[in-house]
């Protein structure tokens, strides 16, 4: 089979928890359009993503924020180059129903399908032209700081992903959710942890910082979250909790980059994207790391930090580029580590 050429644009479909997103781009990375529909509302009032709920969801909207990007892009859906949608890790009713979308536009109007890993398209995210003048250049460390996932990871190359360093239980997203829960804040928890620490003196309350100095750059956040606990037990201040916490991670993140870069010596950028990038105080502790290192920090507009379908669209461009698609009976997948795009890696 002749491998497929890009020669169009790129329809992007997210869905893999509960954003539902849909983005086109050209060849060279220009973003035609882009839309997200945040169900933020719909879970709150459940502390957390309903998966069932998110699944419904997606179903519903994901035709029509589709043909509301194909419209502002003015592109046909014959002259696309291709359709790009998560396939995996996430929350598996939500990845069937794009995926699935994505698999019958392909089929409809004979386009190739690329079944994005969510995590590359995070990784790759810095490599979009108008981030950073004619992107980053491989190989750079990937801090990926979310909601589900906690990784230093070497990019080598398409396809090519080190895993240096991972959380050895929450990941750092999660700990911010749940230290907020335990403060009487609402979900999601990180930008409403950032708000209150802002108010508050981080040295008022000592809470730990684990793995602080350890070798490599595995993470670890459940004793600084039951410490939190303890704290708010002992009825201190909310503000200065918050900010203490803040600070812990800050630095925790900050360290394990810095023993990070020490195993990647070759790294051109020090990068970090996901929904914890949007935090100042982790952006500002990084940036510091970066300097010293005498490396530039990339970090993601905020809006490209969250899940988004820029990043898969931009995935699938550099995938198309290389002759590689996915047949059409590809299945979504739950849990897909990053590694694994390669087959080999530490902790694959």
């Amino acid at each position: 089979m002749t491998p497929p050429l890009l020669n169009g644009p790129v329809l992007g479909i997210e869905s893999s928890c509960d954003e539902t997103a849909a983005a086109v781009l050209a060849p060279d990375g220009r973003v035609l359009a882009e839309a997200v529909l945040s169900q933020t509302e719909e879970h709150a009032r459940f502390g957390g993503v309903v998966p069932e709920l998110a699944a419904r969801a997606h179903l519903v909207h994901l035709p029509g924020l589709v043909v509301r990007v194909m419209a502002e892009a003015g592109v046909a859906p014959a002259g696309l180059g291709g359709v790009a949608a998560s396939s995996g890790p996430g929350l598996i009713g939500g990845l069937i129903v794009g995926a699935g979308f994505g698999k019958g536009m392909a089929l409809a109007h004979g386009l190739p399908f690329v079944a994005v890993n969510h995590l590359e398209a995070h990784a790759l995210t810095p490599r979009l032209p108008g981030l950073v003048g004619g992107g980053v250049a491989f190989p750079y460390l990937l801090l990926l700081l979310s909601g589900g996932h906690c990784q230093c990871v070497a990019v080598e190359g398409l396809g090519r992903y080190r895993r240096l360093g991972t959380t050895l239980d929450d990941a750092v997203g999660e700990a911010f959710d749940k230290a907020a829960k335990l403060l009487g804040l609402p979900w999601p928890g990180g930008p409403h942890m950032e708000r209150l620490a802002a108010q508050g003196d981080a040295g008022r309350v000592a809470l730990p910082r684990p793995l602080l100095g350890r070798a490599g750059c595995d993470f670890s956040f459940s004793g600084l979250k039951t410490a939190l606990a303890q704290a708010v037990g002992k009825a201190a201040d909310p503000a200065d909790i918050a900010a203490s916490f803040q600070a812990s991670v800050a630095a925790v993140v900050a360290d394990r980059a810095r023993h990070a870069l020490a195993m990647m010596q070759e790294a051109t950028a020090l990068v970090v994207s996901g929904g914890v990038a949007a935090n100042g105080a982790v952006r500002t502790a990084l940036a510091a790391v970066a300097a010293g290192a005498g490396l530039p920090l990339v970090a993601p507009p905020v809006r490209l930090c969250t899940d988004n379908a820029v990043m898969v669209a931009w995935c699938g461009i550099e995938r198309l580029r290389e002759g590689l698609a996915d047949p059409l009976d590809h299945a979504p997948r739950p849990r897909w580590p990053l590694d694994e795009m390669r087959g080999t890696g530490v902790g694959s």
